[in-house]
């Protein structure tokens, strides 16, 4: 079993439930949800566009997946984690967008923003006593040579290349997207977030989310409201 550190809204969050009918899937509840089609775009190839953020369900990575370390327990993290949520204030971004992050589409701030940075970083640092050393292969999966130097540095420190400096916050909407239909996919997600980008996006809670196996659906286990929240 794998854990890992998320931003998402809670379950009943207008946005939570927009983004599980796009992606066809509530990790909450690990229930299918049915989605509305895209006009232009046939079904199979939106179903193949959405499998992975389908299987993580919606989120911004904070902590990436990890395995517990030796000698510590679930019922450790679950305690460290509702101690953490309950001490942590939330905080608002002050703008999202629909944008891309390389060829993926996503929610992401319009700016870096330190006080973003900040609480990922802290996050990162207080359950790392808890992350087991990553395997070979799991190195090796993150492709280290293509890796920039912090990047790398950060892999071998922390268990995941995208973190400290190199954290840039976002909620996946779709896979890897061919350009050829990035302008369609631009438009549509637009509209279908139009209520919840080009505004701010409170950061009112924390979920830990579980993979019972390697490769199964990304679950929460608990969702808690950060203290001021």
């Amino acid at each position: 079993m794998r854990y890992a550190l998320y931003f998402t809204p809670p379950q009943q969050d207008p946005l939570t439930q927009a983004a599980a009918r796009w992606l066809g899937r509530d990790a909450f509840s690990d229930m299918p949800i049915a989605r509305d089609p895209v006009e232009g775009l046939p079904d199979g190839a939106l179903q193949d566009l959405l499998a992975d953020p389908r299987r993580y369900g919606f989120h911004a990575t904070i902590k990436a997946p990890f395995d517990l370390a030796e000698g510590a327990s679930e019922a450790d993290l679950v305690r460290a984690f509702e101690a953490f949520c309950s001490r942590t204030a939330a905080f608002d971004i002050p703008k999202v967008v629909v944008g891309q992050l390389g060829p993926f589409f996503a929610i992401i701030p319009d700016r870096i923003y330190p006080v973003l940075q900040d609480f990922a970083a802290s996050v990162v640092e207080e359950f790392e006593p808890f992350r087991a050393p990553l395997s070979e292969a799991d190195i090796a999966r993150r492709r280290p040579e293509r890796l920039s130097d912090s990047q790398r540095a950060n892999l071998m420190r922390w268990g995941y290349h995208h973190v400290m400096d190199d954290f840039r916050f976002h909620m996946t909407l779709t896979g890897p997207t061919e350009p050829d239909i990035a302008p369609l996919l631009a438009n549509v997600l637009n509209q279908r977030f139009a209520g919840f980008v080009d505004r701010p996006l409170t950061v009112s809670g924390l979920g830990l989310f579980i993979e019972d196996s390697r490769g199964a659906p990304f679950t929460v286990k608990s969702w808690l409201p950060l203290g001021s929240a």
